[in-house]
């Protein structure tokens, strides 16, 4: 993951994570990111106070450290708007991205000597 990530950005590839997973562990989510193990648990506080998820032990785990997360309807909602804006951001670097390489292409294009 890029460092200059944005914490919305960062909020919904851990959002996405824990809905795919919901008994992920931070260590993994960490790994799967590419970002610190305190950055995810930030992070997991952060959506926990806003009320986006639910942190809940495991009732049958011997490991009373192993947790669930669960996205709640607010999460849900914040996951779907995150994912939006992301999207949107993403097709404007696609399109200025494309215009880029046409301009590059035509410049190399017309300075390649004739065969």
């Amino acid at each position: 993951m890029s460092p200059q990530i944005s914490t919305s950005e960062v909020q919904l590839h851990v959002l996405r994570l824990l809905a795919q997973n919901p008994q992920i562990k931070q260590r993994e989510v960490a790994t799967e990111l590419g970002m610190s193990l305190g950055k995810v648990n930030y992070c997991i506080k952060a959506l926990f106070n806003k009320g986006f998820i639910k942190v809940d032990n495991f009732k049958s785990s011997k490991n009373k450290l192993s947790y669930i997360y669960l996205l709640t309807p607010a999460g849900i909602a914040a996951k779907a708007e995150l994912t939006g804006q992301f999207l949107k951001v993403k097709m404007l670097e696609y399109e200025a991205l494309q215009h880029e390489i046409e301009t590059l292409r035509a410049e190399w294009i017309s300075h390649q000597e004739p065969v």
